[in-house]
């Protein structure tokens, strides 16, 4: 972030309390308490070389649609799903209302599928995603397939998901075991970031992966910049996303080949997920007026046993009975980039939500 002769960044975020300020029309603002709607304020002490130092300010809540009070959706990676174990999750959700992301692999050989998941070389596995299309999901990437694939292989599946689901996946999500990921390992975080990362992982994550290296075998950023809207990076111990990522969807010119980044709230499995949805973050989620976008695996232990996770199936009922705004991932992203014009993050900005990733990361391991 640069600065002005060692004084102030010329870009400098400032909390304000709740409450503290109340919109009115034409971009102003007045003292006093504001509506419901509106639950917080960001702030950002901004030098402009004509008029000096500016404060500005945006709500960090949008006015959701429909006078909802929260929004909440989910972005399911695909590991270890089958049509067998995430069928009745995914029934369960369509009966409750809650439309959400499912990722897929387009590529995988049957054979090998009982080990990863099913991929949609799988023909029972296929019409079921296209049902699930039809119902008002969204189908998404989690890479070409669920093993490295070069950039011919991944060119093949972005041509085979489009070919299946009759557009380019919107939202994509990084497969950890792939090495053709893009901005993935020690390339999610910049500066003295990656120096404690590296660290943290003994340097087993450093280039590593290299999807966004040109004239890499495996790189593919070109294709991911042509197709694909909005990619997720970090995810944290936080319900509310929006909370901890204000500015979302954000671009980074530090990664270019990305059009724009999303967060995410971990419930990487069946424990994790209700730990995450319990009443008391439900309620705290309703209060914010925020927004979660949970990432998780539907196929790690959600039916077991020939039924739905007795809490999870609680937890997702009481979700569902509030006013919430319960839709796919691109559909949350795409609100709020007509809210947020397309955010170019920065360099503080930046910082803020590596650190914390970090942070979070210490606790809730590979996320």
């Amino acid at each position: 972030m640069e600065s002005m002769g060692g004084g102030l960044p010329q870009s400098h975020p400032i909390c304000l309390p709740q409450n503290a300020l109340t919109p009115l029309s034409g971009g102003r603002f007045s003292c006093g308490p504001a509506p419901n709607s509106w639950v917080g304020f960001l702030c950002c002490v901004h030098y402009d070389e004509k008029k000096g130092w500016v404060l500005r300010m945006r709500s960090q809540y949008p006015v959701w649609p429909d006078n909802k009070r929260f929004a909440f959706t989910i972005f399911d990676d695909t590991d270890l799903g089958t049509l067998a174990n995430l069928r009745p999750v995914y029934s369960f959700l369509r009966d409750l209302g809650i439309l959400t992301t499912k990722s897929v692999w387009p590529l995988g050989a049957v054979a090998e599928s009982a080990e990863y998941g099913d991929t949609c070389e799988n023909p029972e596995y296929l019409a079921w995603l296209k049902e699930l299309q039809a119902e008002g999901f969204e189908i998404a990437l989690h890479n070409a397939s669920f093993k490295t694939s070069k950039r011919a292989r991944t060119a093949q599946g972005l041509e085979v998901f489009k070919e299946h689901f009759s557009s380019w996946p919107k939202t994509m999500v990084n497969h950890a075991a792939c090495r053709e990921n893009i901005y993935w390992g020690a390339n999610r975080v910049t500066g003295s970031r990656r120096v404690l990362y590296n660290l943290l992982t003994w340097r087993k994550q450093d280039n590593i992966f290299r999807g966004h290296l040109q004239d890499d075998p495996l790189f593919w950023g070109d294709y991911c910049k042509k197709y694909i809207q909005y990619v997720r990076n970090f995810v944290f111990a936080d319900i509310n996303t929006l909370k901890v990522c204000p500015f979302m969807p954000y671009h980074d010119p530090e990664k270019p080949f990305v059009n724009y980044w999303f967060c995410s709230s971990d419930g990487k499995n069946v424990e994790q997920f209700n730990r995450v949805i319990v009443e008391r973050n439900q309620a705290k989620l309703e209060k914010e007026g925020g927004l979660c976008i949970m990432y998780t695996h539907f196929g790690k232990g959600f039916f077991a046993g020939g039924r739905l996770n007795s809490k999870f199936e609680k937890l997702m009922r009481l979700l569902a009975s509030k006013n919430g705004w319960f839709v796919p991932v691109s559909t949350v992203l795409d609100f709020l980039r007509s809210q947020n014009g397309g955010h170019r993050i920065t360099g503080a900005e930046r910082a803020q939500l590596e650190w914390r990733w970090l942070c979070d990361k210490l606790f809730l391991g590979p996320t």
